[in-house]
């Protein structure tokens, strides 16, 4: 063999293709990570959308009597899962205040993972005056 020739010996070729393999490797098993981190988000942000909207009916119900916070259904309830939504939600509406004008509501959405149930509560006050 002549010294001026050049290029890859065959041990060069093979440690170049056994890198690459463990990083496509890795990159495959981080990919199946974030798709599972994705849909646990999507089932979070849909139990956060649900709990929004059921502050909100009762946000109109509130403000839909004079004096504020007087109509009979702005009271604790709650709604079992709806099919396709699986999200499940109860709500306490605190007593009516002795001095001052806020209430209590606390919302409490219950939805399933691949782990099993799930329980997020969120509360807030409502002015009534």
């Amino acid at each position: 063999m002549n010294q001026r020739e050049r290029g890859f010996t065959l041990i060069e070729v093979m440690l170049a293709v056994v890198l690459l393999t463990i990083g496509v490797m890795a990159l495959v098993g981080s990919s199946a990570l974030v798709t599972r981190m994705i849909g646990k988000g999507k089932e979070s942000t849909l139990a956060v959308q649900v709990a929004t909207a059921r502050f909100e009916k009762l946000r109109n119900i509130a403000a839909s009597t004079t004096p504020p916070c007087t109509a009979a259904a702005f009271a604790s309830g709650n709604a079992p899962a709806v099919a396709g939504v699986g999200v499940s939600e109860t709500w306490v509406v605190g007593a009516a205040p002795v001095t001052g004008t806020g209430r209590n509501v606390t919302v409490t959405v219950a939805y399933r993972d691949n782990r099993g149930t799930v329980t997020d509560t969120r509360t807030t006050t409502f002015l009534c005056k």
